[in-house]
């Protein structure tokens, strides 16, 4: 399940991020919460028009440039605005300061996606990519939400396909005996039952999926995009809200694990989008090193094809921009 705010410095899974700006991140992540409940707009799912059958390519990327009023916010106000989770937009934009948005910066927001290589039905949750994926039923459109995801060692599960079991409005949460002695061990104390309202870290509603996971909202204001739950997803509030509404008891849920997702459309271009890869274990979470890229064989194939080029082939895999590259020859 959820846990309460801070979070420790697992947040954040990219070892390309200097480790100084992520234990500013943790250091000042209260701070941060109080200033995004003044800057952060509610939304609602960025919504698509579902592609033919052969095509995976949606949205536009956009630029936006900070206006003066947002000058010092962080950039996960920026994130919220535009429906992303921060490691989205650190992927696409990853010289810009997480803490600090300057007057007059250029940011891209990444809109443009490859859809993932699953059914389109019901829900499915790219843990790579930090992103929940909703095919209503009877409607042509995908609409797509920022989750936030297990830390290392509690992750969230990967491969897997369940259903929505029970919906709850004002869930309550009971931590495991592992959880209590974690908090014991930083001299905290954790309540049996954590009772439901707005301080509770599953937030005000939840979708559960199996004995021990749930899709649920937060008691914080950051922290979307990131690794921070014991293994359950997270949404922002609205979001969750909107998708306990939306979302019927028996549909389909489905986790996959696809860091980079590939597309060959009609008009015969290919495009790349590479994420970073969730680490593995804490030698790969504490090197400087970028993560291993997992390569399928489908991928491998594309990667491979006469039609692709290897230079941009090699940029898109070394950037992990997370949006979708054309590396046509």
């Amino acid at each position: 399940m959820g846990v309460p705010f801070p979070v420790g410095l697992r947040a954040l899974h990219h070892p390309i991020y200097h480790r100084k700006v992520m234990k500013l991140l943790h250091n000042t992540a209260a701070a941060l919460c109080c200033s995004l409940i003044l800057t952060a707009m509610p939304a609602l799912a960025v919504e698509y028009a579902l592609p033919a059958a052969n095509s995976r390519l949606v949205g536009e990327n956009t630029e936006y440039v900070v206006p003066a009023e947002e000058a010092g916010q962080p950039l996960e106000a920026v994130a919220a605005k535009f429906q992303l989770g921060l490691t989205n937009m650190l992927e696409a934009n990853p010289k810009a300061d997480p803490l600090l948005l300057q007057a007059g910066e250029k940011l891209i927001v990444p809109h443009q996606l490859i859809l993932p290589d699953a059914p389109r039905e019901g829900i499915v949750l790219n843990v790579a990519e930090m992103r929940l994926y909703y095919y209503p039923k009877g409607k042509k459109v995908v609409q797509v939400l920022p989750i936030g995801i297990g830390q290392l060692g509690t992750d969230t599960p990967e491969n897997w396909v369940t259903s929505v079991q029970r919906k709850k409005a004002g869930p309550t949460w009971t931590p495991t005996a592992k959880m209590h002695a974690e908090y014991a061990a930083r001299g905290e104390t954790l309540p049996a039952v954590w009772p439901a309202g707005p301080d509770n870290p599953m937030g005000l509603f939840a979708l559960y999926i199996g004995k021990m996971y749930a899709i649920h909202g937060t008691n914080a204001q950051f922290g979307i995009g990131l690794r921070v739950s014991h293994g359950c997803v997270r949404l922002r509030n609205d979001d969750i809200e909107y998708l306990f509404k939306q979302v019927p008891v028996g549909t389909r849920v489905q986790f996959i694990n696809q860091p980079i997702k590939a597309s060959v459309e009609p008009d015969g271009n290919r495009y790349l989008e590479v994420h970073q890869p969730l680490s593995r274990s804490e030698e790969e979470f504490n090197s400087s090193l970028p993560a291993p890229l997992p390569m399928t064989p489908a991928v491998t194939r594309f990667l491979a094809h006469a039609d692709s080029d290897s230079q941009l082939v090699k940029q898109a895999l070394e950037q992990r921009s997370g949006m979708p590259i054309a590396i046509n020859r």
